[in-house]
């Protein structure tokens, strides 16, 4: 005997949703010509809204990630001269991560990458069907407690 998921299609629409802006994403990025993959993008974003350059651990914990997969997007984006570890003025054995002018640069251009994204994506829709996804969005993003497996 099967059971009706009466959830189970809208769920398949937001996984084809989120694979199809993910797709979006990575070729506006890929355009811009700067390199930058959506992981390393994800890191330089964060990094701008840090006051003072952050430890690879805090950078792990705000991406959520594991601190090695930090330490991988640090390499690739420190060998194009985007960000640069620098040593801690108080304790010599930790390094903090700085974004470069060249970082700085490339996110002003990777703004404009993600905006054009997000034009495309929303073009078919109205002002009004915008501002109704803009609220069920903002529902699904800070709602309803976390109901696990």
């Amino acid at each position: 005997m099967t059971t009706s998921d009466p959830d189970g299609p809208l769920a398949e629409q937001l996984l084809r949703f989120t694979r199809r802006v993910h797709r979006i994403q990575k070729r506006h990025l890929h355009d811009c010509g700067l390199g930058v993959t959506p992981a390393q993008s994800r890191l330089l974003r964060t990094l701008a809204h840090y006051d003072s350059p952050p430890r690879m651990a805090d950078l792990a914990e705000r991406l959520e990630v594991v601190p090695r997969a930090v330490t991988t997007l640090v390499d690739g984006l420190e060998a194009s001269g985007k960000v640069r570890r620098a040593p801690d003025p108080t304790n010599r054995r930790v390094i903090r991560i700085e974004l470069t002018e060249d970082g700085r640069k490339a996110l002003r251009e990777l703004h404009g990458a993600r905006r054009s994204a997000a034009e495309e994506i929303l073009a078919p829709l109205t002002d009004e069907q915008r501002a109704v996804l803009g609220e069920l969005l903002d529902t699904l993003i800070d709602g309803g407690g976390g109901r696990g497996c």
